[in-house]
């Protein structure tokens, strides 16, 4: 039977890109929207087969369609919930009625959770389910009525739903600002300033749909399976950054192609580094020595120091760091080499260099984690720094 990727919000923006993304990678799409004409015209464009159907996820009738739709057409092997909505009155929360705020809380929050659980009897094994969420559920974002906690709702049913299935993966994403054709269009009418909107992101950019979608469709793949529970902050940095200084838009590097070929270069680690491709344009530093370290921020510094040394590039650092330790004291140097991580994020930002970090809270297999890596250092993985990464369940 035919798996399918069952992906809403697929008829502009990070939807469309990623339907791209599927169908070039050549998987079969049952693409969700209201945008009946917005769909046909996306579906028209992709190749290979596949299928629309244009419904409101607000409404709680609307799913069991979508899964008679689906059981006429195959297996479900992953689910992306992209479909959303703000609120842009400007009106506070507590002068909106419950009534008011419900048309947001049912496509944001209600929805997902209502098309997994339709869903589900559908799935293949292994399935996965990405649940796009904003780096509005991570900060509250004041005056946009429900958004923030919608928003934030969609990570703690990720977490918790990845915590109850095991026959899944689910993850979510936080995407960063998206240069989407809303935003085009809000520029366009003189409402949003771009300069001003990526003045707290230290890569100083607005990111575009289809690097967005890569982030999207990585985390739908078998890849991306140690991140199971896990939320991924895609957004530059922003989610790190807590500084009174300003980022500027002219001061930034220009993003690379994101086909670039990634060259890896594996300190403390040769097993890794027989699974990582060694020739590429792209380089991409994964340092292991915070393994073994006795003390994991100087072995973030010097990581760090050796990175920095060759000067501005594109060029991406990834770091293993291991679990938390039950030892008191060197839990602060733990923690602070966390902070360190987001510090150099902030600095490095509008070079082109960018630092991450994996944390292995359970051991991961080799290949597993090369999987990880090969996303997370490469290219198409550039508006990604500053994040500290758990691996695995806790012990």
């Amino acid at each position: 039977m035919t798996e399918l990727v069952v992906l809403t919000g697929a008829a502009s923006g990070i939807g469309r890109a990623a339907a791209e993304i599927f169908a070039t990678q050549g998987a079969s799409c049952l693409l969700l929207d209201r945008d009946a004409e917005g769909l046909a015209r996306v579906a028209a464009a992709l190749p290979g087969t596949h299928h629309v159907l244009a419904c409101d996820l607000t409404d709680p009738a609307s799913f069991a369609g979508i899964a008679q739709t689906v059981a006429g057409l195959g297996r479900v092997q992953v689910v992306a919930n992209n479909a959303g909505m703000s609120d842009p009155s400007g009106v506070p929360m507590a002068d909106q009625t419950m009534a008011q705020l419900d048309r947001l809380i049912a496509l944001n929050l209600r929805a997902p959770a209502a098309l997994v659980q339709a869903l589900r009897p559908h799935m293949v094994p292994g399935a996965r389910v990405v649940n796009v969420s904003s780096g509005a559920g991570l900060r509250a974002i004041p005056f946009r009525g429900a958004y923030s906690p919608t928003k934030a709702g969609v990570i703690g049913l990720t977490s918790a739903l990845a915590a109850s299935d095991s026959g899944l993966t689910a993850t979510a994403l936080c995407p960063g600002y998206v240069r989407t054709e809303l935003v085009e269009g809000l520029i366009a009418a003189g409402r949003l300033d771009p300069a001003q909107a990526v003045t707290k992101v230290p890569m100083a950019r607005m990111v575009s749909p289809a690097e967005m979608a890569q982030a999207l469709v990585f985390l739908a793949s078998a890849a991306a399976a140690p991140l199971g529970g896990q939320a991924l902050s895609y957004d530059g940095g922003s989610s790190v950054f807590g500084g009174s200084i300003t980022f500027s838009a002219d001061q930034a590097a220009a993003p690379v192609a994101m086909d670039l070929a990634t060259r890896f270069a594996v300190a403390g680690d040769d097993a890794l580094a027989a699974l990582l491709p060694a020739t590429g344009d792209y380089e991409a530093q994964v340092d292991a020595t915070a393994l073994t370290a006795d003390n994991a921020l100087a072995a973030v510094h010097a990581a760090a120091a050796r990175f920095a040394k060759a000067g501005p590039r594109h060029a991406s650092l990834t770091l293993l760091l291991p679990p938390a330790p039950t030892d008191w004291i060197a839990a602060g140097d733990h923690a602070a080499a966390g902070m360190a991580i987001a510090t150099l994020a902030c600095e490095w930002g509008r070079s082109g260099l960018r630092i991450n970090a994996l944390q292995l809270r359970r051991p991961v297999p080799a290949d597993a984690l090369a999987g990880v890596l090969a996303w997370a250092g490469s290219a198409r993985a550039q508006y990604l720094t500053g994040q500290v990464i758990p691996l695995g369940r806790p012990a």
